[in-house]
């Protein structure tokens, strides 16, 4: 079902990051980064809502972020590895 979710719809621009980060290039890179990191790890007969829910869960939380620019990838998927194994233990299923 993965395969349905258009992860491109969600990617940021400069322009969702200028009124946050000094350098909103590099910023919006690094949350696509985050954003491509859930898409790509989540499994591949995933729920189509429950993988927008993850993708917009990872947007709400990296795209104001000031250490968004200063976390290195192996970082970034442990976190995403913790999301995608504690998603339902969160209660997140609204």
């Amino acid at each position: 079902m993965k395969h349905m979710v258009d992860v491109q719809v969600v990617l940021a621009t400069w322009q969702d990051m200028e009124d946050v980060f000094e350098d909103p290039d590099e910023a919006a890179e690094r949350l696509n980064t985050v954003l491509h990191m859930v898409y790509d790890r989540a499994e591949e007969d995933i729920e189509i809502e429950r993988l927008e829910k993850l993708l917009a869960h990872t947007w709400s939380i990296w795209h104001q972020d000031d250490n968004l620019l200063y976390v290195n990838d192996d970082d970034l998927l442990d976190w995403v590895d913790h999301l995608l194994a504690t998603w339902d233990d969160a209660d997140n299923l609204d």
